[in-house]
């Protein structure tokens, strides 16, 4: 689920964090890490569990409408129940593995604030795809996986009410939301009709060698901070130290981290990868700056002998 990239990005906001705190525990840091990391599972649990009641409530408001003794203009359509019984959100709510995933962490969020689930639920039944899904009477998976791909794009992913609980929630979890999001609809958009459980509760981090990276980048750019200092001083000596933005900083130094002390990485790997997350994170300029001082050191180590690079993909 978590690509290098995003636990590079992952990296640099626990170092933000400290930094704002001016708290130097390595031990905190490292616990902050951890659990930002793990707090991106529980986010993709929480947005995929949403489908779920957004399903629950459909249920209920067609159960109402059945018993209602007034026609509800605005719910006649063929088939009243072709949302509710739409295959894929019937995947994801008769998922036993998912339940029991969100019971385990305690991840109640919908429950205690339903009113989130009316919201979108009120923009689905309004929403054009929706409306033609339901007045159409061609029946497949695809269809009802498509549907669902296009209501996740248009209304959930943008919502900026979701946004903002998400934002009082946990702090974290705005910058998560947009990679979250991708990776669900990613997922959607992959599911079959025989789908097993676990399809739906993908691993977070592809292997052990995924945290070990995490903690090595962020350890060696902590412990080495007046060294990496010394070396963006010596390629800027036109700018004072204030004036560089912090994130650049905090980029460089673990992007120059990142080309000493992890061999098997390719220097262009690194460089691409800092650049990518500087367009996103930092200042309009701040990648063609940032990607000038790491030339210029990439050439000076190559010079000296200081960057020793080995494994696939390196000859």
């Amino acid at each position: 689920m978590l690509t290098r990239r995003h636990i590079r990005v992952k990296v640099m906001q626990c170092i933000y964090a400290l930094i704002q705190s001016n708290d130097d525990s390595l031990e905190k840091q490292q616990k902050f890490l951890r659990t930002s990391i793990e707090n991106m599972y529980n986010l993709y649990l929480v947005l995929l569990s949403l489908l779920a009641e957004i399903q629950l409530m459909a249920e209920r408001q067609v159960k109402l409408a059945n018993k209602s003794y007034l026609e509800n203009t605005s719910n006649n359509y063929p088939n009243k129940s072709k949302f509710v019984n739409n295959r894929l959100l019937q995947q994801i709510v008769k998922n036993n593995t998912l339940q029991e995933e969100l019971k385990n962490r305690k991840l109640k969020n919908w429950y205690l604030n339903e009113e989130y689930v009316k919201l979108i639920y009120k923009e689905i039944v309004e929403n054009d795809n929706y409306v033609s899904y339901m007045n159409s009477t061609k029946d497949s998976y695809a269809i009802d996986r498509e549907l669902i791909l296009n209501l996740y794009k248009n209304v959930i992913a943008p919502n900026e009410k979701i946004y903002d609980y998400f934002e009082d929630d946990k702090l974290t979890w705005v910058d998560d939301l947009p990679i979250v999001n991708t990776f669900i609809l990613k997922q959607l958009k992959k599911s079959k009709e025989e789908q097993s459980e676990s399809f739906f509760l993908p691993t977070l981090l592809k292997d052990d060698e995924d945290l070990d990276f995490a903690l090595k980048l962020l350890n060696k750019t902590l412990l080495t901070d007046a060294e990496l200092e010394k070396e963006i001083e010596g390629k800027t000596p036109n700018w004072d130290k204030d004036r560089i933005a912090e994130i650049d900083s905090i980029l460089l130094k673990m992007a120059i981290c990142e080309l000493l002390n992890f061999a098997s990485i390719p220097e262009k790997v690194t460089i691409n990868e800092f650049l990518e997350i500087a367009k996103e994170y930092s200042t309009p300029k701040s990648s063609i700056f940032i990607n000038g001082i790491l030339d210029k050191l990439v050439k000076e180590y190559k010079a000296e002998g200081k960057l020793k690079k080995m494994g696939r993909g390196l000859l």
